[in-house]
């Protein structure tokens, strides 16, 4: 016990500072106050998701045919390092619980149905991040016999985060990107569908 504790002590606090929102990651266009830096962001967030929510940031993760690369990313934002719960953001196992849907893979057709279903489950106002390379475009499965391709061709995407597959910390200011222009009462969805990003390290916002 005793070891335990002097290396507590000298390894110290390992959670990162988190990023700041990326608009470069939007795909659809939303009114909002402006990203805070890193420094404040931290105060700022849980400010921003009781306005917006009145509550935590609740997260449906949706496999639509993965390889399973973004799925242990995305497990490692809720070790020490990324700390996601401590910022107000936990992951919930129903849509009918979630604020935003945070989608992997090219969508199979076997998955199409059952993604728009868990979309039409989730309550409004809600927001919708596609991840990783598949989810953005496709990737190198594209559109098939066996795939609708992008999460885009299915149901209405607010934010895309490339990457074969994106880091934690870049899951996670794509994330804040997607609260931070949130609407506090309504989340916009009569806007017009986009076309999906390219799969680089930015992504051009879309209009």
């Amino acid at each position: 016990m005793l070891k335990t504790l002097r290396q507590i002590v000298s390894i110290g606090i390992v959670t990162e500072p988190p990023p700041s929102a990326d608009e470069t990651l939007r795909m659809r266009e939303r009114p909002g106050d402006p990203g805070a830096s890193t420094a404040a962001l931290r105060a700022r967030l849980d400010e921003r998701i009781r306005i917006v929510l009145g509550r935590a940031l609740c997260i449906r993760h949706i496999d639509a045919g993965s390889c399973n690369g973004c799925e242990l990313e995305i497990q490692a934002l809720n070790n020490p390092i990324y700390n996601l719960e401590g910022l107000g953001i936990r992951f919930v196992a129903s849509p009918r619980h979630a604020d935003l849907l945070l989608v992997t893979g090219p969508v199979s057709r076997h998955m199409e149905v059952a993604l728009r279903r868990t979309y039409e489950a989730t309550p409004d106002p809600k927001l919708v991040v596609a991840l990783g390379d598949c989810g953005c475009t496709g990737g190198i499965f594209g559109e098939s016999y066996a795939s609708r391709g992008r999460v885009s061709e299915v149901i209405p995407v607010d934010v895309a985060i490339p990457g074969c597959p994106p880091s934690p910390t870049r899951i996670l200011q794509g994330i804040l990107t997607a609260l931070s222009a949130s609407p506090a009462k309504n989340v916009a969805r009569d806007l017009p569908s986009t076309a999906a990003p390219t799969a680089s390290d930015s992504v051009a916002p879309r209009r």
